[in-house]
């Protein structure tokens, strides 16, 4: 399928959602919403960023830069999650409650909108590839009627990258990054302290070791560094410590740091289920 392909699919599919508020987190899948949504509708597109301890602030700058070159109507918003204690204990299904005061908050939003016309909806930047997941963040945004305009297009990330590199997005080669409470292994408490350690860590190796691709996970008190299988020799044992240094001076209780014998892998922090992990 070709790109105006695909861009008229997911213009159809906006098209059931005139008036719309876009949970942005800054990920390449809701920077290429938001800028379809709108390209076709600017009046009535409103963005929404949620702030909180567990987005990077690099998210943050990157929204912010592309919501004032491309003209969006942004609203930075904070959804609160780190008030419910269900949420900190970090247990398999924390996404869910993440999600629901989020869209709590975005519900919030559409309602003050609405008194300057009807219908507004919230959408998510979910694709096709999001429903073979894990994802109890999907079953808080059924219960909010939160819309996936990507889903409804049959569009899968390779699409979401195609048509953001078609429209000449620089983002388009964006890395996955999820929120920093997913490098915390599940039952690991969420802490403010330990969100600023990760990314901290993260930071620091990706600017001293040149790596795209990087997770340093808490599990416990210890830190696991996850690299891809040919960088691992760019990490060495003073570096990990030098790492370490740093991510203690965020979280003082942290141990220990080591580099995982196994290559990176999406979601190994996340969730045992019958013995295995998933994610």
């Amino acid at each position: 399928m070709s790109e105006q392909a695909v861009f008229d699919t997911l213009a159809a599919a906006l098209a059931h959602s005139p008036r719309r508020v876009i949970a942005c987190s800054g990920g390449v899948d809701s920077l290429l919403l938001a800028d379809v949504a709108h390209e076709l509708r600017p009046r009535t597109t409103l963005v929404a960023h949620s702030v909180s301890p567990a987005v990077p602030p690099s998210a943050t700058e990157r929204v912010r830069q592309v919501a004032a070159d491309l003209g969006w109507r942004l609203e930075l918003v904070e959804s609160h999650e780190f008030e419910d204690p269900r949420y900190r204990a970090n247990p398999r299904n924390r996404c869910y409650f993440c999600k629901s005061h989020l869209y709590t908050e975005l519900d919030r939003i559409s309602a003050v909108a609405l008194r300057r016309g009807p219908g507004w909806t919230v959408l998510s930047g979910a694709n096709a590839d999001d429903l073979g997941e894990y994802r109890p963040g999907l079953v808080a945004a059924a219960e909010h009627g939160v819309r996936h305009p990507f889903v409804e297009a049959h569009m899968a990330k390779a699409h979401i990258r195609a048509l953001a590199r078609s429209r000449g997005r620089s983002w388009h080669d964006l890395p996955a990054a999820p929120c920093l409470a997913s490098r915390l292994y599940t039952g690991t408490a969420v802490t403010a302290e330990r969100l600023r350690a990760v990314d901290r860590g993260e930071r620091m190796l990706r600017e001293r070791a040149g790596l795209e691709v990087v997770r340093c996970r808490i599990d416990g008190d210890d830190v696991l560094v996850e690299v891809n299988a040919d960088a691992r020799s760019q990490l060495s044992p003073a570096l990990l410590d030098e790492i370490l240094g740093v991510m203690r001076s965020e979280a003082p209780g942290l141990c220990s740091i080591t580099l995982d014998e196994a290559p990176y892998a999406p979601g190994r922090a996340f969730v045992v289920l019958s013995g295995r992990r998933i994610g």
